[in-house]
């Protein structure tokens, strides 16, 4: 057929004559009409393989940067003004006071909430209330710092702090108190006990030593120098609560607990609360200056967990499997025989006669089952019958010769490979 032939259109029709391309120019189509023309690089990529090959490499570093930015939005976050620590005035559940102090806070009581004592000797001064919520963490320091305080002072459940601050009264066991909890009535004239009417109560209470003491809330109605709620009246204002359940969340509104601790607490417009800390050992513990700690700012910590977490990243980034095997050129062409003598050299220099036998018995044995048309799959057992059959040989003379003991010196090795040649020679004459 002729290159300037007409080519039969569709429908019988002849079409144009199309001359055939000029050589070394493309034949590529052109593009039809209305469609968009799509631009190809050098190396036979597009715009759109060039953009999804760039996402590919950076949404990996993208997603990392991502969650760091995330971590340090949540870290630059204020700190949540609750907290879970009993008898708190920020924590809101069952055995917190959260309740107490808003109602404080309502009534234009200024609250100031502290964990260590040199924070709250320095808050408590003349016509302040001070509370203590608990001294069993308190060393005899700190319980001098509290006492030297000109505050009033509210302490529950005291033991050697009200020895520190009064005379006038002790912590007694009353001979009715079992040490469980039950509800007591006013027995006195003190106008906070008054209006509180009822107080729950239980374990030790107090015994009045001096005039200027009252107490109320007796076990028994008997009583009358024992209850399980103190006053001390002189400089300054000493109120002592035998149990600060009264305080919480869950029990503020049973008995008289409210009017209690609204009164008590409620009688100057600064009132200090103070929850030891179990970490806070006050003049107790020798200094020991400042530590790392102190010395770097309040994000070391949350920038050095981030640190942490990008090096393990990186690490999981960086290590993960290779990719493809990519082939290139060698610089320079090396024969085939040349390896193979630069192998023997090697096997000789190490006296590796197993190795070195183990490749010409492989070799041969290669050979001969492609010679005589089996599998690569193979076993030893069919190779050998093969062989045997045919070579004439004996299957177990060929058995040893394929897959015997190898060699000790180099004598042996040449003479398997002469025994070797021959049996190839043999499978080819076959």
């Amino acid at each position: 057929m002729s290159a300037e032939a007409p080519v039969a259109a569709p429908g019988g029709a002849p079409g144009p004559v199309v001359p055939p391309a000029p050589a070394g120019t493309s034949t590529a189509p052109s593009p039809a009409p209305g469609a968009v023309p799509v631009t190809v690089t050098g190396d036979g990529s597009t715009a759109r393989s060039r953009a999804g090959s760039r996402w590919r490499r950076w949404r990996f570093p993208l997603a990392v940067l991502s969650l760091l930015v995330l971590v340090g939005l949540l870290a630059a976050l204020p700190e949540p003004r609750t907290s879970t620590v009993a008898l708190a005035p920020d924590n809101p559940a069952p055995e917190g006071a959260r309740a107490v102090a808003q109602v404080l806070g309502d009534q234009g009581v200024d609250v100031t909430y502290v964990r260590r004592t040199s924070e709250a000797v320095a808050a408590a001064d003349a016509g302040t209330t001070l509370l203590v919520t608990g001294d069993a963490l308190l060393g005899p320091s700190q319980l001098e710092d509290l006492a030297g305080t000109g505050a009033d002072l509210v302490l529950l459940d005291p033991t050697a702090l009200l020895d520190e601050v009064t005379t006038a009264a002790t912590r007694s066991w009353s001979g009715a108190d079992d040490g469980a909890p039950t509800t007591r009535l006013a027995r006195c004239e003190d106008p906070t006990a008054v209006a509180a009417e009822a107080y729950r109560s239980g374990g030790p209470g107090f015994t009045v030593l001096a005039p200027e003491a009252v107490t109320c809330f007796p076990t028994a109605p008997d009583e009358v120098d024992s209850g399980a709620y103190l006053v001390v009246e002189g400089e300054r204002r000493v109120t002592a609560f035998a149990d600060g359940r009264f305080l919480r969340n869950d029990e503020v509104v049973d008995e008289g607990h409210a009017a209690l601790a609204l009164r008590a607490l409620g009688r100057h417009e600064q009132l200090v609360w103070y929850v030891p800390s179990i970490d806070d050992f006050g003049d107790d513990a020798e200094p020991a200056g400042p530590g790392i700690g102190d010395l770097l700012p309040p994000v070391a910590q949350v920038l050095a967990l981030q640190l942490l977490v990008v090096a393990a990243v990186t690490a999981l980034w960086r290590g993960r499997r290779l990719g493809r095997v990519v082939t290139e050129p060698l610089p320079v062409t090396v024969r085939a025989a040349e390896t193979t003598r630069g192998r023997a050299r090697l096997y000789r220099r190490a006296r590796s006669y197993g190795h070195a036998a183990a490749a010409l018995r492989a070799g041969s044995a290669a050979r001969c089952a492609h010679r005589l048309g089996l599998p690569r799959s193979a076993g030893a057992h069919a190779v050998i019958d093969a062989l045997a059959q045919a070579t004439g040989r004996a299957a177990d003379e060929v058995a040893g010769l394929l897959y015997g003991p190898p060699p000790k010196d180099d004598a042996g090795l040449a003479q398997l490979a002469r025994r070797l040649d021959e049996l190839e020679s043999e499978v080819h004459r076959s």
